[in-house]
Formats: C-alpha cells, sequence, structure tokens
C-alpha cells in the first residue's frame, strides 16, 4: 500500500460495495420491497415508493437514494480509507503497536465513539446554516419518510465532511484498523436513524428496537435531533425533541425567538 495501484485501491472499493449492498440492502428488501411487516411499528404508514416526489431520481426515493450512496458515498468513503492506509504504509505518521500500546489503543477505541458523536453533531450543525442546507443537506432531507437506503442518501459535500472524522487517526497515536473502525463506525452506524421502523420483527411476538425514532423526528422537523443519542449534545443545547407535545411547544417557541420582531 506504499504505492497507489488499481489492484488494492479497487479492491476496497468493491468490498465497500459489496457490504453496503448486502448490510443496507436486506432491511430495503425486507421491510420495503417485500414488507414483510406491513406497517407494524411504522412511523408513517405510508411508503416511500407509494408517494412518488419531485426531486428524486426517476421520481423514486429508492432509486434516489441508493444511487447517492453508491455513487458518492461509498467512493467517498473508499477514498478516505485508501488515504488513510496510503499515508500509514508510508511511515509518514507515527503508527502505534497492537501489541505494545494495546492500552491506548482500547482507550482510542472508546473515545472514537464518542468523538464520532462530537462530530457528526458539530458537521449536523454546520449542514443546517441556510446557505449550506439548500445547496447541501437538503439533499438528504429530500427523504421526509427515510428508509434504509436513506441512511447514506446524501450530497457529494455532506459525504465529504461526514466521512471526515476518520482524519483523526492520522494526528493522534493510533492505528489504521481503528481509522478502518472509524469509517465503519459512520458508514454502517447511519442506518440507525432511517430504518423507519420503531421495531424489527425477528419471529413470533419477537422484536428488536431500532432506537430511529429520534432520527425520524429531525427529518420530520428540520431543526431537532441533531445528534445521535449517545452524547446528550441536543438536551445541552435544547435542540431535543421526543415527540410530545410540550417538546413540540418548546420547538414553536425557539422559532418565534427567530422570527424578525
Amino acid at each position: 500500500m506504499q504505492n497507489l495501484s488499481w489492484d488494492w485501491t479497487l479492491w476496497i472499493l468493491a468490498r465497500n460495495t459489496v457490504a453496503v449492498l448486502l448490510f443496507y440492502g436486506v432491511f430495503e428488501l425486507r421491510l420495503y420491497v417485500q414488507r414483510a411487516q406491513g406497517t407494524r411499528f411504522k412511523y408513517n404508514a405510508k411508503f416511500p415508493s407509494d408517494t412518488p416526489r419531485q426531486g428524486h431520481f426517476f421520481g423514486r426515493q429508492d432509486l434516489d437514494n441508493s444511487s447517492r450512496t453508491f455513487g458518492s458515498g461509498v467512493p467517498i468513503w473508499s477514498a478516505y480509507e485508501i488515504l488513510i492506509l496510503w499515508v500509514f504504509a508510508n511511515g509518514w505518521v507515527p503508527m502505534a503497536s497492537l501489541t505494545g500500546n494495546i492500552w491506548w489503543l482500547l482507550a482510542v477505541l472508546v473515545i472514537a465513539k464518542i468523538y464520532h458523536e462530537a462530530h457528526f453533531y458539530l458537521v449536523h450543525r454546520l449542514l443546517h446554516i441556510d446557505w449550506l442546507y439548500h445547496r447541501v443537506h437538503s439533499v438528504h432531507h429530500r427523504a421526509v419518510n427515510p428508509s434504509p437506503w436513506s441512511s447514506l442518501s446524501m450530497h457529494p459535500v455532506e459525504h465529504l465532511l461526514y466521512f471526515s472524522g476518520a482524519l483523526v487517526h492520522l494526528v493522534i497515536y493510533s492505528h489504521p484498523l481503528l481509522a478502518i473502525y472509524q469509517l465503519c463506525h459512520a458508514g454502517f452506524g447511519a442506518i440507525g436513524g432511517h430504518f423507519g421502523f420503531d421495531k424489527v420483527e425477528t419471529g413470533d411476538d419477537q422484536a428488536i428496537d431500532t432506537e430511529s425514532y429520534d432520527h425520524y423526528l429531525h427529518h420530520e422537523y428540520f431543526e431537532v435531533n441533531y445528534a445521535s443519542g449517545l452524547v446528550p449534545f441536543d438536551r445541552w443545547f435544547d435542540t431535543w425533541h421526543d415527540g410530545t407535545p410540550e417538546a413540540d411547544a418548546r420547538m414553536q417557541a425557539r422559532h418565534r425567538c427567530r422570527e424578525p420582531a
């Protein structure tokens, strides 16, 4: 990997493409194509494919979202991974030993999840500035009724910002495996807020909580629930919404405070 060549770089792109296709595709297939559990536990009783919307490729959300996922999301994710591995392979940044620095790397592993939350919150708030929202982030918010393919459906600029958190491993004493973990955490973890279902049924009287309601409300109301919930940034900065009338009243009050006199 000291030399950039097609053999290993294309392998990384192909691996990530297949992984995303399988991971997101299985949920999209079961919940939205086969509709295996109907609308049970679904936040919005309508399915995106039943209500074509302008602004989506071919007027279909699933085609639009999957095209953006594989058109820029996976390639940019893979480009970051290739860049980081290339830099580490050339020794341009120090690399911690897996055996000699195990406790330090375990600490970095724990901190990496908290760092991802902080990075995501800051980038997300940045993207909701009017100028950036209308030119960049509005692409993601076209999925008002999100599905798994909506998870990585973004403008290329947002993909660049979203996956940039992994670059921190080039400025701290780390290891490329942790950088790959950081990218995978961002790439696969995005589905958490985009199932569109509160629970995914796994059998008779059995279901798994998706914990996606908070981010579903973000797609519904736009200016609430910017973080993923691990660190209570939204509570700290008064952007929390739990779906109750009281939270709705607080949101409306914030909007009135911003309106010109």
